[in-house]
C-alpha cells in the first residue's frame, strides 16, 4: 500500500513555483505534459503546474464534477466573451442599405437565408462581403448592433 501524500509537502510545492526561474519551472513542465504550449505566461505555467502537482497527489477529480466546473467557469470567465453579433431577424423582413450610389435590398427568406438581387447568401456578412469587396461584419454593415453607429 502506498502511503498517502503529505498535505505539507504538496502544499509546499505548489508555493515554491511563483519563486521558481523560469528554466525550473519548464523543466517541471517538461516532465509532467507531453508539450509545452503555444501561448503562455508565467501565471498560466505556475496555475497549470500547481493543478497537476495536485492531482498527482491526490487524483483526478470525477468526469462529471471537471465537467460541471469547466462549464461553471466558461460562464463566468470575463475572456473569449465578445459582444453578440447574433442577430435573428424575422423571415420576410426587408433590410435597406445604401453603398457608394446604390441602393441594396436585402430579404430575409423563410429558410433563414438572405437574398440580394436574387442570389441567396448564407450570412449577413456574406451579403456585406458581395456588395463591398471587403470584409465586414453583416450586423454591423446593416446597422443592426445596438449602440453602433452606421458603417460607412
Amino acid at each position: 500500500m502506498t502511503e498517502a501524500p503529505s498535505p505539507g509537502g504538496v502544499a509546499a510545492k505548489v508555493a515554491a513555483l511563483p519563486s521558481m526561474p523560469m528554466k525550473d519551472l519548464w523543466a517541471l513542465w517538461d516532465a509532467q505534459f507531453p508539450r509545452r504550449p503555444n501561448h503562455w505566461n508565467r501565471d498560466y505555467l505556475e496555475s497549470r503546474l500547481a493543478h497537476r502537482l495536485q492531482e498527482i497527489a491526490y487524483g483526478k477529480l470525477p468526469e462529471a464534477l471537471e465537467a460541471r466546473l469547466l462549464k461553471l467557469g466558461a460562464a463566468e470567465s470575463k475572456f473569449n466573451k465578445r459582444r453578440s453579433t447574433e442577430v435573428h431577424l424575422t423571415p420576410g423582413t426587408t433590410l435597406l442599405r445604401e453603398y457608394g450610389e446604390t441602393e441594396y435590398r436585402v430579404l430575409v427568406t423563410p429558410d433563414g437565408l438572405y437574398e440580394l438581387n436574387g442570389k441567396r447568401f448564407k450570412s449577413l456578412s456574406a451579403v456585406a462581403r458581395h456588395i463591398t469587396g471587403g470584409h465586414w461584419s453583416g450586423p454591423r454593415f446593416f446597422g443592426l448592433l445596438p449602440g453602433q453607429k452606421e458603417a460607412p
